[in-house]
């Protein structure tokens, strides 16, 4: 069963499950869900929760206690808050580079599902008729304790932006799309690292070529510690490719451990 993860208590969240329900067909089903109704199509399930969603460490192992399945793969429809207000569309995995901030815990990175990430941005670009920026994130807050795949797609980054009509129907659809096709859509994988939160060289690179990103590593969370690097490749179903960097927006250590590590575990490295 697929899972798309909604809270009561955003705007954005919302704004996505309304499109979900008016334009895609599910239905109220039997069960509740941390108190809340559940909706149903086909082989996916619409869950709310009554918090934020970054720390909620641990959903997979709670939808299996409230319902009895394990879901394949999570997908929260959720909003992106920035100092900057930029209007934009994102996707991401989740953990935490360094110390917890955010939810998750500490040095502690999820299951990524880069074919997913890559057909939402894709997806997101294709129908983003509102001229706002479509990019991934850098992994960077929690949930990070999840056993099963999962990734945020938002809507950012103010009230303004989480309460559009247009964006929620973007939103809706592109998570349609990549619940329907994840499973079957091959791309070559990488680990990102350097660059801005924002990762715009790794964000071009997916829009132009047929490489889907795993974690990203900013450079403001240089250095990053050789078995933590190891440790996002092992967190990425379906296996990495290859390590790229974005050489000027890296410090000199992690790029240089980038480049051995490619070299000791037969990756690619792709310098940019």
């Amino acid at each position: 069963m697929k899972v798309i993860m909604t809270t009561k208590i955003d705007l954005a969240s919302m704004n996505i499950m309304r499109k979900l329900i008016e334009n895609f067909g599910f239905r109220e089903a039997e069960g509740e869900f941390d108190g809340n109704p559940v909706y149903s199509k086909d082989d996916t399930l619409i869950l709310t929760t009554n918090d934020e969603m970054i720390y909620y460490d641990g959903l997979d192992g709670a939808i299996n206690e409230q319902l009895g399945l394990t879901p394949e793969i999570i997908v929260f429809a959720s909003r992106h808050s920035s100092k900057q207000k930029l209007p934009a569309l994102t996707t991401h995995v989740t953990g935490n580079w360094g110390n917890a901030m955010y939810g998750g815990k500490d040095e502690s990175l999820a299951v990524a599902q880069p074919a997913a990430m890559k057909l939402a941005l894709m997806k997101m670009d294709e129908l983003n008729d509102l001229g706002w920026t479509v990019c991934y994130e850098a992994t960077h807050h929690g949930p990070s304790e999840l056993d099963v795949p999962s990734l945020f797609i938002e809507i950012g980054s103010s009230e303004d932006e989480w309460v559009n009509d247009r964006a929620g129907e973007i939103i809706a659809e592109t998570i349609i799309h990549v619940l329907e096709n994840y499973k079957t859509a091959k791309f070559p994988v990488a680990i990102g690292i350097g660059g801005g939160h924002y990762a715009p060289k790794q964000t071009k690179r997916a829009l132009e070529t047929d490489i889907a990103f795993s974690h990203i590593a900013p450079k403001y969370a240089h250095p990053v510690k050789e078995e933590l690097l190891i440790r996002a490749i092992e967190r990425t179903q379906g296996g990495v490719d290859a390590i790229y960097v974005d050489w000027k927006g890296s410090r000199g250590e992690t790029r240089q451990l980038a480049k051995r590590l490619a070299e000791e575990l037969g990756l690619e490295f792709i310098r940019d």
